[in-house]
């Protein structure tokens, strides 16, 4: 019999990959480039911070299982291989990793203001942003070139980084709360 404390884990880490899942369908296209912007990267870092690294992790891998397996959860509704080999594939890489991350860096979270906590986050929401930006930079750079994809797939996001992580640092308080109820 599993344990009731293991059910309330997967019940939230599930939660958290329908939430990456519903942030996929929240997607605006940039203009001049193959990538969208969306909310998943949000939800992604919220999986990290909830659900610590180990978890937000696997919250990650589900995700990407998911559409590999091909539920349409990618953004556009996309799936499977050709999205995983795609101009996108850097990003979705960079999804798990990034939860892994910021479930890291918020388990070093010390007591303290209320205003100290949320810079903590922004940074580290910024570093979980950097890092999916980074390999989604690698990954396109390798279709059109390190210059190009700079250009169409990382200085567009730059804003939504910025944006994303500030509502992750507000939000922070409810997150840490679901980790703490949790006891992960």
């Amino acid at each position: 019999m599993i344990a009731p404390h293991r059910i309330a884990v997967l019940v939230a880490v599930l939660a958290f990959v329908g939430l990456i899942a519903l942030g996929a369908r929240v997607d605006v296209a940039v203009p001049g480039s193959p990538v969208p912007q969306s909310l998943q990267t949000l939800a992604v870092l919220a999986a990290g911070l909830a659900l610590g690294p180990r978890w937000g992790l696997a919250a990650g891998l589900l995700y990407l299982a998911a559409g590999a397996l091909g539920l349409p959860v990618f953004a556009g509704g996309a799936s499977g291989l050709p999205a995983l080999t795609g101009p996108t594939a850097g990003y979705l890489v960079g999804f798990p990793l990034a939860a892994l991350l910021v479930g890291a860096g918020g388990r070093s979270l010390s007591p303290g203001p209320v205003w100290r906590t949320i810079l903590f986050i922004f940074a580290l929401a910024l570093a979980g942003h950097l890092a999916i930006l980074a390999l989604g930079w690698a990954g396109l750079g390798l279709r059109i070139g390190a210059s190009e994809a700079l250009s169409a797939g990382v200085t567009p996001f730059l804003w939504g980084m910025a944006v994303k992580s500030a509502a992750l640092a507000l939000i922070a308080p409810l997150l840490l709360a679901v980790r703490d109820r949790l006891n992960i």
